[in-house]
């Protein structure tokens, strides 16, 4: 493993802790050329999850470009990136579990939306609104309205 300070190849493990789920190993490591400590993670190499987007065009699941829209959609809110790592950590696991090796991208949003529900409201509104690709404010406000009565039941 390369250090990202000095690019030294040389380093040990100060570290090892696994996730939550038992899927992901933490390593904390310290390079023996310039003495800096990094974290690394390792996960278990897996077929690839081809995503079937709206158009048709498959594309492997990415979850960076998952991450990037879900931190948007928390930005300048109470959530911590690592709220937002488990979440990641337990779509991804979720979708991975159904067996299939192509998942439509509307599952995925779907999955998504629900648990981004859970995690923080005003965080939900704002996915919602670019994933449903709301066209103006009544679409807000239907959304808001059917959040509501969720929440009354």
């Amino acid at each position: 493993m390369k250090c990202p300070f000095c690019a030294d190849t040389e380093n040990k493990v100060i570290d090892s802790r696994l996730s939550k789920e038992g899927y992901v190993i933490r390593r904390r490591r310290e390079c023996l050329a310039c003495n800096r400590r990094f974290t690394t993670y390792e996960r278990i190499e897996e077929i690839p999850l081809m995503i079937i987007k709206k158009d048709g065009r498959r594309e492997e699941f990415n979850r960076d470009k998952i991450r990037t829209g879900i931190t948007k959609a928390c930005e300048k809110r109470n959530v911590s990136m690592n709220s937002i790592e488990d979440f990641l950590d337990e779509l991804e696991q979720e979708l991975r579990e159904t067996g299939k090796k192509e998942i439509s991208s509307s599952i995925v949003g779907e999955r998504g939306i629900n648990r981004l529900h859970d995690l923080d409201e005003i965080a939900y509104v704002r996915f919602a609104s670019v994933y449903r690709e709301f066209k103006d404010v009544n679409d807000f406000v239907q959304e808001l309205k059917l959040m509501l009565e969720n929440n009354r039941q």
